[in-house]
């Protein structure tokens, strides 16, 4: 599995309620939680995500409230992968429940810039900035996280497995 794409790149603390505001929590849909995604943060991101682009950030990426709408906003915006520093937990297991891939790697969170092109291989954990040309080790996916990431999430991938 991989991905590769550009990259949008934000701070330390970047909390749930910035990347998916409370005011559009009205909604579970997908769609609609992706046109409002990071928009407390980077106005200008719904208009210029790519899909298979990624976010890099600093460290405690999705602290806040436990909510999952923050990852399937992202998730749904197009971003094939989220690398930080760290992650809060909860949101950790939010992403992998719902499909989308995080990893840590805190070298990759310094050194890569916003813009540059960054692809990734999950079997292996590396992560290579083709704009620079250097490269970084972040956590492999053990192959049922990769499942349950290619299944789209686990309650996808419990279906698929009855």
């Amino acid at each position: 599995m991989k991905a590769q794409g550009s990259v949008f790149k934000y701070g330390d603390n970047v909390d749930t309620d910035v990347i998916i505001p409370a005011r559009y929590l009205n909604s579970s849909d997908p769609a609609e939680l992706a046109t409002h995604c990071m928009e407390d943060i980077d106005k200008d991101f719904v208009t210029k995500v790519n899909k298979g682009d990624i976010i890099v950030a600093g460290k405690n990426f999705g602290c806040g409230s436990s909510r999952e709408h923050a990852p399937i906003a992202i998730k749904a915006s197009g971003v094939s992968c989220v690398i930080a520093e760290t992650f809060a937990r909860i949101f950790y297991r939010n992403s992998i429940n719902i499909g989308l891939p995080i990893m840590e790697c805190p070298e990759a969170s310094k050194a890569i810039e916003a813009g540059h092109d960054v692809s990734i291989d999950f079997d292996s954990g590396v992560i290579l900035d083709n704009t620079t040309g250097d490269s970084f080790k972040g956590q492999a996916f053990p192959e049922f996280m990769q499942e349950l990431i290619n299944d789209g999430g686990l309650i996808n991938h419990i279906r698929k497995n009855q």
